[in-house]
């Protein structure tokens, strides 16, 4: 994933604590082993490590992300690698070790496994219109660091994100929404508030990268799991907008 600076502040000065948001709205393999015993014997199995050695996604998460970051190009230059993907089917009908989770918008044209070019079983994916955190994206991601030793969480934002900007409306024009939309777009207003404040760019655009950023913050201080393998260092979380026109990933 490219590098870039667009000159929007960081939304890490949002106060919120993260339980407040996720209502609203990345290995301790010891700890995991405990737990699997209240664990459903299909949850448990695909949590067990192999026998006699380290998982296959015991990696560092400058790995994946460089992993990442060369399945991307070959996505985005219409280079792929060839898969045939049946012929992991059965290895992976006994267990997940996927290298990285991916908090991604629902957009239908978003497809993670296709935008990283990585093959079945490689990415954990929760999605959820404008790629925001809630107490059950945050349980799913949870279970994939604790359980399946997941080095990465990536949250990706997308170029026209429609659920960001319905929070534009909402903020800009008082549009009403039906049904449960609000509550999603709640989550996303304090996004479109610090974008406003951004002299370059479109707000959209900004608004789209203040958000990913937030969901970042809140993530890395989302108590138990996650903040404490972040801050000893186990796991990174890390943001990205992907580009629908040309098929590229920006780190944010």
């Amino acid at each position: 994933m490219a590098e870039r600076k667009d000159g929007v502040k960081d939304a890490a000065r949002s106060t919120e604590a993260p339980a407040r948001e996720s209502r609203r709205s990345l290995i301790g393999a010891g700890a995991g082993l405990a737990l699997t015993g209240w664990l459903p014997a299909g949850l448990a199995a695909a949590a067990a490590a192999p026998t006699g050695g380290p998982r296959p996604n015991a990696i560092s998460p400058a790995e994946v992300i460089k992993r990442l970051a060369d399945g991307n190009a070959r996505y985005a230059s219409n280079q792929p690698n060839e898969k045939d993907f049946s012929s992991g089917r059965a290895a992976r009908a006994t267990a997940q070790y996927p290298i990285a989770a991916i908090l991604s918008c629902a957009d239908s044209r978003v497809a993670p496994e296709l935008v990283f070019d990585q093959e079945p079983g490689e990415l954990f994916v929760v999605r959820v219109a404008g790629n925001v955190v809630s107490t059950d994206v945050i349980a799913s991601l949870e279970y994939g660091v604790e359980f399946l030793g997941i080095p990465l969480i990536i949250v990706l934002g997308h170029t026209a994100c429609g659920a960001v900007d319905a929070a534009i409306k909402v903020v800009k024009k008082d549009a009403k929404l039906p049904g449960h939309i609000p509550d999603l777009i709640r989550a996303i207003k304090p996004a479109v508030i610090v974008a406003e404040k951004t002299k370059s760019g479109t707000l959209l655009d900004n608004s789209i990268s203040v958000n990913v950023r937030r969901q970042v913050d809140a993530l890395k201080r989302t108590n138990p799991i996650i903040a404490r393998e972040y801050a000893a260092k186990k796991i990174d979380v890390v943001g990205g907008v992907y580009d629908l026109a040309t098929g590229r990933v920006t780190r944010i």
